[in-house]
């Protein structure tokens, strides 16, 4: 699981969250786009079928989503490993 901003740090683009937005509202289905969520867990109104289309596909993989559809980022954020985020400049 990432969030929106992850996504825009990871691509170089650290405030370009609401462009990662468009582009996944947009993407294809190569991509696994209901992994991406916003910075505090919220599912995307966006998305096929709404949150609760988004809900739907995340429980396919195995995501616990709350009442609120929100997930605990606690619980499911990815970062890159340590020898990765050195390479791209984050630390």
């Amino acid at each position: 699981m990432v969030t929106y901003g992850q996504v825009a740090l990871l691509a170089g683009r650290a405030h370009a969250a609401r462009e990662v937005g468009w582009i996944a509202h947009a993407g294809g289905a190569g991509i696994p786009w209901q992994r991406v969520v916003n910075w505090s867990g919220g599912l995307a109104s966006g998305f096929t079928g709404g949150r609760a289309g988004h809900r739907r596909a995340l429980r396919r993989d195995g995501v616990r989503v709350g009442p609120s559809f929100r997930v605990d980022l606690k619980r499911y954020l990815w970062w890159p490993d340590a020898r990765t985020r050195r390479r791209l400049g984050l630390g």
